[in-house]
């Protein structure tokens, strides 16, 4: 039984939520409702508490990124996991594997289902037996032609009153935008003429969580994740949850109470849970989703991707270094979730205030030689800027102007993984880049949609008979990237939440210290960001270091530490 206080607390943050809109009596009925199921669930669960460690690292993937004629993907893809993944990963981002009607699975039509091709829920349960499993809670919309929707237009439930509608008279001009379509279509419906509203696309309908019902519907959709496997939410476009009238409708305030909730509820039940929210925004604006250590477990670290990779593109840390050396480090509670690739593309959004005009359209000229596609987004005045360079994050870094002819790609593309995999936080890497993945332009020109340059799927035999050979460009990659996993899981000092101090080496290189919890392990993580040797001035007491990559530091006259042109060290004090 949930304690009095903790009643009292859920009956709080409704009316935070609430309170303009419903009744008192109305907040205690759905405060009732909320104590009911989760006391329903502890009464089924045993407790199951769960660490994150060194050994923490997730992949993501579809449920098809691996496939073959003869079984469902999701058992495709666990067993390729056990024979090529397991010792490297502990964790599996499923990327939505609901029934939907577009977007690659984001416009969800029934969270209660698994798509009939990929498998079934026992499948997703089988999965989590051996590895923690992250799915998606697609929040912010569900599909035009979901089950929701349908019922909404017949006022049936579930379903009635469960999606945004607004009337002429809604200001909508100061809306932060992430597309460039319309964002209001004007319907018939009810007898009247009113506007649904579509933040992502014309089949992604916004919903309304200014109806109870609405929340209600997400805490058991929860509820029935963990039942089948998963521990790990991602809450997709979270940010964009509640709309008012003449405001951005972006990071409003009941979004944050929203969010709050759903932590107070997981810390309540009897097996431990985490909450991630996706919020592709500056830095400032995705910092907040940590709130008071009371709402995201983890959020992902947006801004790393692309000054990543400008600073591999231009050989030049600058805006790197200055953005790391701000970066609060984390409380024992909440991580950063690092990447550098994803199923969308590098966040142009997270750059805001940190890489400056001129600075901007230089990296964006660059990654379009390298063959970028961009998708745009509207603000205000009907002007359109680039909201992500779609491309792979091989592609990405093939070529530079400094390096025309793509001489060191192999050297960036590791280097630039290495520091991904040691900075403070959580790893996360796409499944495409664990094996180089060039753009999809066959994918492309069949779709027309810019993000299936990132989205190739892997026929079994083939990606197996790759990594059988150890010359083919798939094995060379999947090698060198767990090889890096294989020493982080090693290494106290890259304990998500162990300490990080940003290191100044100038302009060309970058590094930063990581110190265990215990204070025993010390680890300084340096990457030549140039195609030159580079050489810089290390500690007197380099005798006691060894470096963790697999390869003898080089000093000159026992003082400089020479490094090749893109190498990183790990060097460590035991």
């Amino acid at each position: 039984m949930l304690t009095q206080k903790d009643q009292r607390n859920i009956r709080y943050k409704l009316d935070n939520i609430f309170k303009i809109f419903l009744s008192k009596k109305d907040i205690d009925y759905f405060g009732k409702e909320i104590v009911e199921i989760i006391q329903q669930f502890n009464k089924k669960n045993p407790k199951k508490k769960k660490t994150i460690s060194e050994k923490t690292t997730l992949v993501i993937c579809y449920g098809d990124s691996v496939y073959s004629e003869k079984k469902k993907s999701i058992k495709v893809f666990q067993s390729f996991f056990q024979k090529k993944l397991k010792n490297y990963f502990n964790t599996i981002h499923f990327l939505p594997f609901y029934p939907s009607s577009s977007d690659s699975g984001f416009a969800v039509k029934d969270h209660y289902k698994v798509e009939n091709k990929l498998g079934n829920w026992q499948d997703v349960k089988n999965v989590s037996k051996s590895s923690n499993v992250m799915a998606d809670i697609v929040i912010n919309h569900s599909s035009a032609r979901g089950l929701w929707f349908k019922n909404f237009l017949k006022k049936k439930e579930p379903g009635r009153d469960y999606f945004l509608i607004v009337d002429s008279k809604f200001n909508t001009s100061k809306v932060v935008r992430p597309r460039d379509h319309k964002l209001l279509k004007k319907i018939k419906i009810f007898k009247k003429s009113d506007y649904l509203w579509r933040t992502f696309s014309p089949d992604q309908i916004d919903l309304n969580f200014r109806n109870p019902h609405v929340l209600i519907q997400f805490i058991k959709i929860m509820i029935h994740l963990i039942n089948n496997g998963v521990t790990i939410f991602r809450l997709d476009a979270i940010a964009y949850l509640w709309k008012e009238n003449g405001t951005q409708c972006i990071n409003l305030k009941q979004t944050h109470e929203i969010i709050k909730l759903f932590r107070y509820i997981i810390n309540l039940l009897n097996v431990q849970t985490t909450i991630i929210t996706e919020t592709n925004l500056p830095e400032k604006e995705n910092l907040s989703y940590f709130g008071n250590n009371d709402e995201a477990n983890w959020i992902y670290n947006f801004s790393l991707p692309p000054l990543l990779i400008h600073a591999f593109l231009f050989e030049n840390s600058s805006y790197l270094n200055k953005w790391s050396r701000n970066l609060p480090n984390t409380k024992n509670e909440n991580c950063y979730l690092n990447f550098i690739a994803s199923h969308d593309g590098i966040g142009i959004r997270p750059t805001e205030g940190l890489l400056n005009k001129k600075t901007l359209n230089s990296f964006l000229k660059r990654l379009k030689k390298n063959g970028s596609k961009f998708s745009y987004r509207k603000v205000q005045n009907k002007v359109k800027k680039v909201y992500e360079a779609n491309i792979t994050i091989f592609d990405a870094l093939k070529k530079s102007d400094y390096d025309q002819k793509g001489e060191f790609y192999l050297e960036r593309y590791v280097s630039a993984h290495a520091i991904m995999i040691s900075f403070e936080g959580i790893p996360a890497i796409y499944f495409n880049s664990i094996f180089g993945a060039s753009n999809d332009e066959a994918k492309f020109i069949i779709t027309g949609n810019n993000r299936d340059v990132n989205r190739y799927r892997w026929n079994l035999k083939n990606i197996s008979n790759k990594l059988k050979v150890n010359n083919t460009k798939q094995s060379i990659f999947y090698n060198k990237l767990c090889n890096l996993l294989n020493i982080r899981r090693k290494q106290k000092a890259f304990h998500p939440n162990a300490q990080r101090i940003n290191l100044n080496f100038g302009s060309k290189i970058y590094g930063f210290k990581r110190i265990s919890k215990d204070k025993k392990q010390t680890i300084i993580c340096i990457t030549n960001l140039s195609s030159k040797s580079q050489k810089t001035k290390i500690d007197k007491k380099s005798k006691k270091i060894k470096n963790l990559l697999n390869s003898k530091i080089e000093l000159e006259n026992k003082k400089f530490l020479v490094l090749k042109p893109f190498e990183t060290v790990w060097l460590s004090n035991i």
